[in-house]
C-alpha cells in the first residue's frame, strides 16, 4: 500500500506553470516532468509526456510484465514512444520548435522501486532519518563535477546550473537512465522538479520530511518552503510513503 501526496505550483516569479505530474495509484506509477521551450511550448512538452505515459499504461498494463528484463524492455519502449511524440510535435509546429521536457517516473512492484529519468528532475528515497538521491542529474554542471573540473560546492549557484544535457523531445532518440532500489515499510520516495532542490538543499528537504505528517502535508510543506526561499521556478513534488501491505496484497 502506498500513501500519495502531490502538488504543483508556478512559484513566485513565473507567469505560468510548465511542470506536469502524474499519479496512477492503481498501477503504482508516478511521475513528474518539467518542460522547456518558448511560447508556452514547455507546458505542451511536459503535459504531452505525462499524457503519453497514461495512454501507454492504459494500452499496455505494466502489471503484465514478468521478470526485470521484460520490465526493462517495457520501460525503454515507453520512453522511446514518449520522446518520439514530443520530438515530432516540436519539429512539425514552428511555434513549438525546440521544446522538450525532463521526465522522472517511478513504478513500485512488491518491495522494489523502479525509476526512469531523463534530465534533471530527481527521485529521492528517505529511509529512517537519511535522504538519498536515486537519480543523477543530466546537466552541464553535473558533467563538470563528474569530470573533476569543479567541486560539488562550486557547482552550487553555477551560472550554467540550469543547462540540461538530456531531455525528452530534444532529439529523435534519447538515452534514459534506469534504476531499481529495494523499499521498506516507512520509506518515502520523493519525485521533484528542480524548482524544489534549486531553492532547498538536501538537508532542508530532509528536515521537512522529518516533521511532516501525511504525504499531502509533506507536499504542501515542500512547496511552501521552496516559495518562501525564493520561488524562482515552477515546483512540483510527488511524495510516496510505503505502508504496511494489506492482507489481500500479500
Amino acid at each position: 500500500m502506498i500513501e500519495v501526496g502531490q502538488k504543483s505550483d508556478k512559484g513566485r516569479l513565473r507567469q505560468n506553470n510548465e511542470d506536469s505530474l502524474i499519479t496512477i495509484p492503481e498501477q503504482n506509477v508516478f511521475g513528474v516532468a518539467d518542460g522547456v521551450g518558448g511560447n508556452n511550448a514547455g507546458e505542451v512538452a511536459s503535459s504531452t509526456a505525462v499524457r503519453d505515459l497514461a495512454q501507454y499504461l492504459e494500452n499496455h498494463p505494466i502489471s503484465d510484465c514478468g521478470d526485470d528484463n521484460e520490465l526493462g524492455a517495457y520501460l525503454k519502449e515507453c520512453v522511446a514512444r514518449i520522446n518520439s511524440d514530443v520530438f515530432l510535435l516540436g519539429r512539425n509546429d514552428t511555434r513549438k520548435k525546440g521544446m522538450a521536457t525532463t521526465f522522472v517516473m517511478c513504478y513500485i512492484r512488491d518491495l522494489t522501486a523502479y525509476v526512469v529519468n531523463v534530465g534533471d528532475s530527481r527521485a529521492y528515497i528517505r529511509r529512517g532519518s537519511e535522504l538519498f538521491q536515486i537519480t543523477e542529474d543530466h546537466t552541464y554542471v553535473n558533467s563538470l563535477v563528474k569530470l573533476g573540473v569543479i567541486s560539488r560546492d562550486e557547482a552550487k549557484g553555477h551560472t550554467k546550473g540550469n543547462v540540461i544535457t538530456r531531455a525528452m523531445g530534444a532529439e529523435a532518440d534519447v538515452e534514459a537512465d534506469f534504476y531499481n532500489t529495494g523499499v521498506e515499510e516507512g520509506d518515502i520516495i520523493l519525485l521533484c522538479t528542480d524548482g524544489l532542490y534549486g531553492e532547498l538543499d538536501d538537508e532542508k528537504i530532509n528536515a521537512i520530511m522529518d516533521s511532516a505528517g501525511s504525504m499531502d502535508e509533506l507536499a504542501d510543506s515542500l512547496i511552501d518552503a521552496a516559495n518562501e526561499a525564493g520561488g524562482k521556478d515552477n515546483v512540483t513534488v510527488v511524495c510516496l510513503k510505503i505502508k504496511e501491505r494489506r492482507q489481500d496484497e500479500q
